[in-house]
């Protein structure tokens, strides 16, 4: 069982602020979390911006595809939540966390070409320092772009499934996992333990489902929530 879990803030204290703005990150940097996780995606016009969902309306009035539309069309757009929220780029996420001091945690959100992921990386070295990043994404390819220009760095594949199969793929590669906690079980749990595979689970707003998961093994909780 870990020391101590490390909670990680889903899209920035988004229990108390909205998400993926830079005061979710601000709060999140206040508020004792290890780190803040974001989503970016790439732009029409190849900028990154920090952004959950593949269109705005759910958190803007006007509803826009975001890698359809440049970056100044997303940073015009006004939030239901009040117009002191805009959609920050990824150099303004890092430049926040800086300051905090908090660990990064960088959601690759769609499949993205190796230029699109160098320049990230690129961006995430002249911002920050990379042994306080950890990439993530569903997309195996992405994680795998990312391992060949950085083959130490901390990447973990988020994934609903586990099985044997992908954790020999992991442990084989040196990725750590990012689980939907509902899949971590005793079962799930030991194939992960027995390949030494770093274990970070989402999202969990729970104190007693975050007991189970750190007894399973989770060493990372992401959460809207908890710290």
């Amino acid at each position: 069982m870990p020391d101590k879990v490390k909670y990680i803030a889903h899209r920035g204290y988004s229990g108390a602020e909205c998400e993926n703005t830079l005061q979710a990150f601000k709060l999140a940097c206040e508020s004792g979390f290890y780190g803040a996780e974001c989503d970016v995606h790439v732009t029409s016009d190849g900028k990154y911006v920090v952004f959950h969902d593949d269109e705005t309306g759910r958190m803007c009035f006007e509803n826009v595809a975001v890698e359809k539309s440049d970056y100044s069309k997303l940073r015009s757009l006004e939030f239901r939540r009040g117009a002191q929220y805009k959609i920050p780029d990824l150099r303004e996420y890092l430049t926040c966390l800086k300051q905090g001091g908090i660990v990064a945690v960088i959601e690759l959100k769609n499949p993205m070409r190796a230029q699109n992921i160098n320049e990230i990386i690129e961006i995430c070295r002249q911002y920050y320092s990379l042994d306080k990043i950890i990439f993530i994404s569903f997309c195996f390819e992405n994680l795998i772009e990312v391992k060949k220009v950085l083959p130490e760095q901390k990447i973990q594949l988020l994934t609903c499934a586990v099985t044997e199969e992908l954790a020999d793929k992991l442990r084989d590669l040196n990725l750590g996992i990012d689980a939907d906690r509902i899949i971590l079980n005793e079962n799930t749990a030991a194939i992960l333990r027995e390949r030494k595979i770093s274990i970070n689970c989402w999202t969990c707003d729970d104190r007693a489902e975050a007991d189970r998961l750190v007894s399973l093994g989770a060493e990372y909780i992401t959460t809207n929530v908890l710290r």
